[in-house]
């Protein structure tokens, strides 16, 4: 009795006969590649965090900058300075003084 094997056949009625074992193997597959998207997507974002952190400290610094330039454009001294020298203002004297009451 020589019969011809058809090995594809017979690897199919394995597989099948296996099939938990085959399901099992896949899911298996399929929680590593998940593993390794996972950690590359932490990755990115563990970088892109980094990177918005020196952002964030670097535009921090700036508006402390800003924050003084601004109190020292702001200061008495400079607007009186700038009133008197380029615009040729002067304080009034108190008798050159009108008020004003609102109703």
């Amino acid at each position: 009795m020589s019969k011809q094997l058809d090995l594809p056949r017979l690897v199919l009625l394995d597989l099948w006969h296996h099939k938990w074992i085959v399901l099992l193997a896949l899911l298996v597959m399929a929680h590593g590649v998940l593993v390794v998207y996972t950690s590359h997507v932490s990755r990115e974002l563990t970088a892109e965090e980094a990177r918005l952190m020196q952002e964030r400290d670097r535009l921090n610094i700036e508006w402390r900058n800003l924050l003084l330039e601004e109190q020292s454009l702001a200061e008495h001294s400079r607007i009186t300075r700038i009133a008197t020298k380029e615009l040729n203002m002067v304080r009034p004297l108190p008798n050159e003084e009108v008020v004003v009451r609102v109703p």
